[in-house]
């Protein structure tokens, strides 16, 4: 690939959001319909509240209005709503929560036990939507169920690990998600295997389409950064090899 049009994917990767915490920073800014400044806020690698990430009020210290585990990722929902999804035991969760209706609570609240839980969402105000899908669905299209309020989402990119029977067969799938047609792409990355790669240390965190090829480009954590083919199941170029 052109080195020009490499760059320009790159920059497109770049803006993707991955998952909680190793990509806090990719996060989107959440702007309130009540125009609240809210921010995100890694904890850092060691203390009760360790590896954890928080959206908070500026204007409340030591409180938080949502605190994230591993491998959540939050995105915008128009016109002012805040979702994320995240991996819930055989299942991905779509959640939508209103920022104006978070209510603060106390970082201890959290402390300690939330990281090693397999609760991945901790909030004091349930979502106003939510829903799940199976991580079982085979390759192709399903219409699914999706609430009203996440309905305005055009698509939703969700990279997963996938059951492979072999170590030929591939072990992550993206699951594209079109809301407004109450639809679910499945999407098996045929080239992602256990006998091409190690599965568990390398993993697809994250993945976008381009605007212009309307082709999916993703991260291939440990390894690099890829453009798919136009089935979106195939390898078709590395955008860029890790050294």
């Amino acid at each position: 690939m052109a080195s020009a049009e490499n760059s320009r994917l790159a920059r497109l990767l770049a803006h993707a959001i991955g998952p909680a915490p190793w990509y806090w920073k990719s996060f989107p800014t959440i702007h309130s319909a009540g125009n609240q400044r809210l921010s995100w806020t890694h904890h850092g690698e060691s203390g009760p509240v360790a590896h954890l990430v928080t959206l908070s009020d500026d204007s409340l210290p030591g409180q938080a209005l949502l605190a994230l585990n591993t491998y959540c990722r939050p995105f915008p929902v128009a016109p002012s709503l805040l979702g994320i999804w995240c991996p819930e035991g055989r299942n991905i969760r779509v959640a939508c929560f209103d920022p104006d209706q978070l209510k603060p609570f106390d970082l201890a609240e959290v402390a300690g036990w939330f990281k090693a839980s397999s609760d991945r969402i901790y909030s004091a105000t349930p979502p106003v939507a939510d829903f799940e899908i199976p991580l079982s669905l085979g390759a192709g299209t399903h219409k699914i169920e999706v609430p009203e309020a996440l309905q305005a989402i055009d698509e939703l990119i969700i990279p997963t690990s996938y059951r492979a029977l072999s170590n030929d067969d591939p072990a992550f799938a993206l699951f594209v998600l079109h809301p407004q047609a109450g639809l679910a792409e499945v999407l098996p990355q045929r080239w992602f295997t256990a006998s091409q790669y190690r599965v568990g240390q390398q993993w697809i965190p994250r993945a976008v389409r381009d605007p212009e090829s309307h082709r999916i480009v993703g991260e291939c954590f440990g390894v690099g950064t890829f453009l798919l083919e136009e089935d979106s199941c195939g390898l078709a170029a590395w955008i860029e090899k890790s050294s």
